[in-house]
């Protein structure tokens, strides 16, 4: 569409700026305020003549704030138009002017605006000195773990994991099962007159209920050889019955007897005379060889035997 006169009737064959050409403004085209609106003259479409255009525009630098604005225009020779601008706060009413803080939010006065580049840049390293670091602790930890998995599975003598160990056929290497320590029921021991057996009292824990009785008398005895694997202090255990009174005799390891009795005391504090009611152990410490040794307790003078004996027992001192 050019600013000559073509005989537009319609809105979109209108060109409101046809005062600004040279050929628009030999046609006819008027400015803004010498015609009822912009464009070529006219308040009605005629044929040959465009008609005034639907758009109002206003000309630079022409604004308002609330009331009505005196034109300031001045218009050269042949009726062409400068527009003067002024800036709107130089207008009655025009909006009041404030500072403008400068971009980028710096506190330097010749500082200029814009992005804080120096910023991003070490931000920017920050990111890749981290992944960097994390990089070099992964590879450090993965090879620390292979060496650890290496120097367990190679070199002479090392086993790697799913491996099966065969057992030593070395017989120097194994060990045997420790040998219980010995026990044995009185009934079944070296009896000296005038101790006997008998199965008359309730309680006894020997062989079919058997203990050793008649120990009420100087020189009766019961001898016990047992075995024992290392040499050290133990104890001797012995079960015994009384008529709620206290007893003692003599112990002999070995072909020597104990300076003190062996105490065959009322411990559970009884008053009933009944042997099957007063059934309790006693033990003394003894220091034995490996080997076989003998363990001998018998009633000599000056001890207190009044006492039925059930069994005899080597424990760990």
């Amino acid at each position: 569409m050019t600013a000559a006169n073509n005989g537009a009737s319609t809105p979109e064959d209108d060109d409101p700026f046809g005062y600004l050409y040279e050929d628009g403004r030999a046609a006819g085209a008027t400015p803004p305020g010498q015609s009822r609106g912009y464009g070529y003259p006219g308040p009605a479409a005629q044929p040959g003549v465009p008609r005034t255009s639907y758009n109002q525009v206003r000309t630079v630098g022409e604004r308002q704030y609330g009331q009505q604005v005196p034109q300031q225009q001045a218009y050269a020779q042949q009726g062409q138009p400068t527009a003067q601008y002024a800036a709107p706060e130089t207008y009655p009413g025009g909006a009041p002017t404030r500072p403008v803080p400068p971009e980028g939010g710096g506190h330097g006065g010749g500082r200029s605006g814009g992005p804080n580049t120096k910023g991003l840049l070490i931000g920017a390293i920050a990111v890749v000195a981290v992944v960097v670091i994390g990089i070099a602790a992964a590879l450090i930890t993965s090879g620390g773990e292979d060496d650890k998995a290496g120097g367990q599975s190679g070199g002479d003598g090392g086993t790697s994991a799913g491996q099966s160990v065969k057992p030593s056929d070395d017989p120097s290497t194994s060990q045997d099962p420790q040998e219980p320590l010995p026990k044995q029921d009185a009934a079944t021991l070296q009896l000296g007159a005038p101790a006997a057996l008998a199965k008359d009292i309730k309680g006894a824990e020997g062989a079919g209920g058997a203990f050793v009785t008649g120990f009420n008398a100087v020189g009766a005895s019961v001898t016990w050889k047992a075995k024992i694997a290392e040499a050290g202090e133990y104890r001797l255990y012995v079960r015994y019955a009384i008529p709620a009174q206290d007893a003692n005799a003599t112990l002999t390891v070995n072909g020597k007897a104990n300076s003190n009795p062996l105490g065959l005391k009322n411990f559970i504090h009884s008053t009933d005379p009944a042997w099957e009611k007063n059934w309790q152990t006693t033990w003394a410490p003894v220091n034995l060889n490996k080997g076989e040794n003998e363990l001998k307790i018998s009633c000599e003078a000056g001890n207190q035997c009044n006492v039925i004996l059930d069994w005899l027992e080597v424990k760990e001192g």
